[in-house]
C-alpha cells in the first residue's frame, strides 16, 4: 500500500510540475514610460467624470526636454501611443466648443508657448500618422517657469465654478489648457 501511495504523490508532484510550466507566462518589466491617467474631477465615483485623459510618462533621464518634445514640431503629448483626452459631456477647449467624445491630444511646443491639439483621430502610435485636417481644436497657450524639476511628463486637473484647467508640467515647464 506505501508503495502504491509513493508512486501517486511521485505522479501527483510530476504533473503538478509539467503543468505549472505549460502555463507559466513571460511578465515584462515596468514599462520605461508607464501609462498614467488623469481626470476631473479627481473623485472616485465615475458618475462625477466630466474629463479624463490617458497618455504614457516618458522621463527625463538626463536628457533636455526640448530632445524629447521638440520645439516647432508635433509631439504626442506624452510617450507611446498618442495621449487620449475623453470629454464626458460638451465642454469650450479654449474658446473652441467641443463635443463629448474621445479625441487624441497633441501639442506643438514652443520656447514661450504652446499648442494644445484636439483630433479625432484615435488609436494611434505616437504623432506619425498626425494629420491636421482631423483637427477638432487648437489652442494656444503661454509657458510659464515652475519650481520644481519634474522627472516625469505629468498632466493634472483644477478647477471651480465650472472652470477647469489642466495642467501639463515637465521639469520646469508648465501650461495650463482652459476648459469650461
Amino acid at each position: 500500500m506505501k508503495k502504491s501511495t509513493l508512486i501517486s504523490t511521485l505522479a501527483f508532484s510530476l504533473i503538478m510540475l509539467f503543468s505549472t510550466n505549460i502555463f507559466a507566462q513571460d511578465f515584462s518589466g515596468l514599462d520605461k514610460s508607464p501609462m498614467d491617467a488623469a481626470s476631473y474631477p479627481s473623485s472616485y465615483k465615475v458618475s462625477d467624470k466630466q474629463i479624463k485623459v490617458v497618455y504614457s510618462r516618458p522621463q527625463l533621464k538626463g536628457r533636455d526636454v526640448s530632445t524629447l518634445a521638440p520645439q516647432g514640431k508635433v509631439w504626442r503629448t506624452g510617450a507611446n501611443e498618442a495621449a487620449e483626452i475623453t470629454f464626458y459631456q460638451d465642454k469650450m477647449f479654449g474658446d473652441k466648443q467641443v463635443k463629448a467624445g474621445t479625441y487624441s491630444l497633441f501639442t506643438i511646443p514652443g520656447e514661450k508657448e504652446w499648442t494644445v491639439i484636439l483630433n479625432s483621430d484615435v488609436n494611434v502610435w505616437g504623432a506619425y500618422s498626425y494629420n491636421e485636417a482631423n483637427d477638432v481644436a487648437r489652442v494656444t497657450v503661454p509657458v510659464t517657469e515652475g519650481k520644481d524639476s519634474l522627472e516625469a511628463f505629468s498632466i493634472v486637473f483644477d478647477g471651480k465654478d465650472g472652470r477647469t484647467q489642466m495642467h501639463m508640467g515637465w521639469d520646469t515647464l508648465r501650461i495650463a489648457v482652459p476648459i469650461k
